[in-house]
C-alpha cells in the first residue's frame, strides 16, 4: 500500500464524484493531457476513460512514479520529476491541457512559474488546479477586497480564472485539515506587454508591503514623485494598495519600465 509523504505535501483525492466532476471541466477525448502530481493515479484513470489523445504525468515521488508505471504500463508517459525544474514549452509541441491536485507548500510557485514563463503563444489551452481554498480565495480576489493582493494581480495578468467548486477535506486520504478549491483558468487573447515579469513582481511587492497604509510611500519609492506618472494614470496617493484595480498595477509596471529603459 502506498503511503502519503508529508514532506511532498501528499494529499490523494479519493472521492469519485468530485473526480468525476473534475474530468468534465474541460475537453479531455483527442487531447494531449498534462497531469501534476497524479498520487496514486486515481484521477489520472477518469482521465484516460475519456479516451484523451496522449496523457503525461509529472510525480517527483520515484515510488509513486514506479507504481504508476506497474499499474498503468504504456498508457501513460511519466516523467520522474520536479515540476519546478521542467521546461514545459519546449516539451510539448502541440499545446496541452493540464489537470493537477498540485503540493500546497508549492502551488503558488507552480503558478507564478507558468505565468512569468509563458509569452503570447501559451503552451496549455487551460490549467485544472486545486488549491488551499485560502490561496485560491486570493487568487480570484477582486480589488476593494481583503483577499486582494500580489498574487490576484499576477494570477489575473494573462489568465481568466473561475472557481469550479470547494472540496471538503473527506474527500482525500489522508485528509488535509484545510478545504480546497478547484480552480480553472484559460489564457487571455490579449494582456498588458510587461517586459519583464520580474518587475511586475517588485511593483506589487512595494506598494503592498504595508497594505494598511496609504500609496504615497510605494509610490514615491518607485517613481520619486513622478508627477507625469500620476496625471497618466489618474492615481490618487490617499488610496490603500488594495483600491487599486488590476490595469493600474500593469499600467504601473509598464511606466517602471518606460523609467528605466
Amino acid at each position: 500500500m502506498i503511503k502519503a509523504k508529508k514532506s511532498l505535501g501528499q494529499n490523494f483525492l479519493v472521492d469519485r464524484n468530485i473526480l468525476e466532476k473534475i474530468t468534465n471541466v474541460a475537453q479531455i477525448t483527442d487531447k494531449t493531457i498534462l497531469e501534476i502530481g497524479p498520487g496514486t493515479g486515481n484521477l489520472t484513470s477518469f482521465i484516460l476513460k475519456k479516451k484523451p489523445k496522449k496523457i503525461f504525468v509529472v510525480e517527483k515521488d520515484e515510488n509513486l512514479a514506479n507504481y504508476l508505471e506497474e499499474t498503468f504500463k504504456d498508457q501513460l508517459t511519466i516523467i520522474n520529476d520536479d515540476v519546478l525544474k521542467i521546461n514545459e514549452s519546449s516539451l510539448f509541441k502541440n499545446k496541452v491541457t493540464v489537470f493537477g491536485n498540485l503540493p500546497y507548500n508549492i502551488s503558488t510557485e507552480i503558478l507564478s512559474k507558468w505565468i512569468t514563463n509563458s509569452s503570447k503563444d501559451f503552451w496549455f489551452n487551460n490549467l485544472i488546479l486545486m488549491f488551499q481554498k485560502e490561496v485560491a480565495d486570493r487568487i480570484i480576489a477582486k480589488f476593494n477586497t481583503s483577499n486582494y493582493g500580489r498574487l490576484s494581480i499576477i494570477s489575473n495578468w494573462k489568465l481568466n480564472i473561475e472557481k469550479i467548486c470547494d472540496i471538503k477535506p473527506e474527500c482525500f486520504s489522508p485528509r488535509p485539515k484545510i478545504n480546497s478549491s478547484l480552480l480553472f483558468f484559460s489564457p487571455k487573447k490579449d494582456f498588458f506587454e510587461i517586459k519583464n515579469p520580474k518587475n511586475l513582481e517588485k511593483v506589487t511587492r512595494i506598494f503592498f508591503n504595508h497594505r494598511r497604509k496609504m500609496i504615497k510611500k510605494p509610490f514615491n519609492q518607485l517613481f520619486n514623485g513622478n508627477q507625469k506618472v500620476l496625471d497618466e494614470l489618474n492615481i490618487d496617493l490617499n488610496l490603500r494598495p488594495q483600491n487599486l484595480d488590476f490595469n493600474t498595477y500593469y499600467k504601473l509596471t509598464q511606466a517602471y519600465e518606460k523609467l528605466g529603459s
